[in-house]
């Protein structure tokens, strides 16, 4: 008895006939049983499907009757494998679809124009679909021939375009200079699906942008402002959710539109309503009402009146969540936590903190991303972290463990929380040290990624310098100098590690050496000073305002003390210094040098060139000589 062959096999068998029957057939089989169906596209994909349906649309005369029925079918059976599915899209635009469903656009059936244009809107739902370039003038002509054009399916492309291609200030603004804006305005009096599909272009135009947002203000003498607002009161629940974002934008570009604080409230309002929408609705909704709140006092102390946190709080408790509802959840609470001390102690009245550390070891790297930022921004209190609200060994370990995590931005995240709750610090600071944390950010502040260098230096300088006096930990401080020595040694730009964010990081180190006693922290101190003046001027006259400041009285500043200390690590590691501030090709030397003198330092090192120690002797001749290369006077 013959084997039988598999029926996808024999599907594509058909797919490939000359009979336009039995193609067709066999196109429309395909087609209903990939429709919502992940596992059957990816099957089929494999198979080889895609490039035969694409070679339908390269080979059949569109203005033939027979043959537009099977470009019909295959423009439909290649836009259900691009739904939802990037591997589909990647199918269709590597099989040479796109450039044929272009062209059908301008056929002359109607049915055809329809189904290329919705198989297109399908390909742009993914960020893998081709961006046009608006600087083009045939993109730019193509684009507005879709949005005046009277075919719904055809001003619906139009918009996802938009959508997708519009990221750059310089590419909202050339839209608006076009003219895109009246027209997808002119959309708002269109069907459903029309008007949803402008005013989502519309906030993708606006967003952060307070040119093209004035513009759009003030057209048809506000009435297309007016219309929007009108449109937060639609009974369809995703278009009031996108005429929201449109006024999000609005009001984000500029304070001086939509004031009136009942807007803001109407805003808020409605967004906490669409959060019961178990849809893409009510997930937008609250990435929607973090950009509402999102560092503004005042949203946040409205939405704290309307019980934002005890509505998120309730749909936290819906285990069966999605990762983009979680994600967002946790974005929002992060965006009410960030200002408002009452917000803070609500969150953690409620009992929400469990869920929160449970959401850093999801599977989801963008959930466990929310929660290390919601967990950093409810840390941002000094109170609760005095109550110990953040000191069990579970949190810190955690979060210990997220920064060798696979995602960078899980690790910049994790940094974030983690520096917040080093600052007042004594149960977590030791429970960080045992679980391997100093290690970890050690490892981080040689990464490639400049964001996780830096954060990992901050995490650093907030554990080691704002350390609580009563319990100072040298040798921990010890440690973390030599890493941020570590840290700055090399090229340029590693020393300017050193002096960002207003020098926060050298103001410390002067600290920790003005204050210190113990000679290990001079030592680590002195390295990193000295590597530190190995850069430019600019670096060089920063060390030296350090050490000599007015606050430091010349023989009596704790680095003429170095220089006097009887251990013999202390004194050739203060000598480094001098000499890197003295280094004859430096155009600045000779001003350094006499400071120097003037301060009694030279008149110190003078008596060190005969110094028992063969390290401080040595480095003491170095820097004598250097220094007399401008004279002995």
């Amino acid at each position: 008895m013959p084997a039988t062959r598999p029926s996808s096999d024999l599907i594509l068998h058909r797919l490939a006939s000359s009979d336009c029957e039995i193609k067709l057939k066999a196109i429309r089989e395909v087609k209903n049983q990939i429709i919502g169906n992940r596992t059957k596209k990816l099957s089929y994909i494999k198979l080889g499907a895609v490039p035969v349906l694409a070679a339908v649309l390269a080979g059949a005369d569109a203005d033939s009757t027979p043959e537009s029925s099977l470009i019909v079918q295959s423009a439909a059976a290649l836009g259900s494998f691009a739904c939802g599915v990037d591997a589909g899209v990647r199918a269709v635009l590597d099989a040479g679809a796109f450039p044929h469903l272009i062209r059908l656009l301008s056929a002359a059936d109607d049915k055809v124009v329809d189904a290329a244009a919705r198989s297109l809107r399908m390909i742009y739902q993914s960020k893998l679909a081709p961006k046009y370039d608006f600087y083009k003038e045939q993109d730019m002509g193509f684009l507005l021939s879709l949005l005046k054009s009277g075919n719904e399916n055809l001003t619906g492309l139009g918009a996802s375009i938009v959508i997708h291609s519009c990221e750059t200030s310089d590419e909202q603004n050339i839209l608006c200079r076009a003219g895109a804006l009246e027209k997808l305005i002119s959309l708002l009096d269109g069907s459903l699906s029309q008007r949803d599909s402008s005013l989502e272009s519309i906030a993708a135009i606006l967003k952060n942008n307070p040119e093209v947002v004035s513009k759009f203000v003030d057209l048809q003498n506000r009435r297309a402002l007016s219309s929007i607002i009108e449109l937060t009161k639609d009974r369809y629940s995703q278009t009031r959710l996108l005429a929201t974002l449109c006024l999000i934008c609005v009001k984000n570009s500029s304070s001086c539109y939509l004031q009136d604080t009942g807007i803001e409230t109407k805003l808020i309002n409605i967004l906490l309503e669409l959060l019961d929408d178990s849809g893409k609705v009510g997930d937008n909704a609250c990435f929607a009402f973090s950009s509402l709140v999102a560092e503004k006092e005042d949203a946040q102390k409205l939405a704290f009146e309307a019980n934002a946190i005890d509505k998120f709080n309730n749909h936290l408790q819906n285990c069966a969540l999605h990762p983009e509802r979680l994600e967002g959840i946790f974005l929002a609470l992060a965006a009410l936590c960030s200002k408002l001390e009452c917000c803070r102690s609500k969150f953690l009245s409620l009992q929400v903190l469990n869920i929160l550390v449970d959401a850093l070891t999801y599977d989801d790297a963008n959930v466990r991303t929310a929660a290390c930022i919601c967990l950093k921004n409810v840390s941002r209190s000094i109170k609760n972290l005095s109550a110990g609200y953040f000191t069990s060994e579970r949190i810190i370990t955690t979060l210990v463990r997220l920064l060798s995590d696979r995602s960078t931005s899980v690790q910049v995240a994790a940094l974030g929380a983690i520096s917040n709750l080093v600052i007042d610090f004594t149960p977590q600071k030791s429970r960080f040290i045992k679980c391997g944390g100093i290690k970890e950010l050690v490892q981080l502040t040689k990464s490639m990624d400049s964001s996780l260098r830096l954060n990992a230096v901050w995490a650093l300088r907030n554990m080691v310098f704002l350390a609580d006096k009563k319990y100072p930990e040298p040798s921990v401080q010890e440690q973390a100098l030599a890493l941020v020595r570590n840290l700055v040694d090399g090229c340029i730009d590693c020393v300017e590690y050193a002096f960002a964010e207003d020098g926060i990081i050298l103001g410390a180190v002067g600290r920790q050496l003005q204050k210190s006693s113990k000679i290990e922290i001079g030592i680590q101190g002195m390295y990193l000073l000295s590597n530190i003046a190995c850069g430019n001027e600019s670096h060089k006259e920063a060390v030296m305002q350090l050490l000599f400041s007015k606050a430091e009285n010349g023989s009596h500043s704790f680095f003429s003390q170095f220089l006097l200390s009887n251990d013999s690590r202390l004194r050739p590691s203060a000598l480094w210094v001098i000499v890197n501030l003295t280094f004859p090709s430096s155009p600045g030397a000779f001003g350094r040098i006499v400071k120097l003198r003037s301060v009694g330092i030279v008149s110190q090192i003078k008596k060190m060139v005969n110094d028992p120690c063969m390290d401080v002797k040595l480095r003491a001749r170095q820097a004598l000589g250097q220094i007399i290369t401008y004279g002995d006077d």
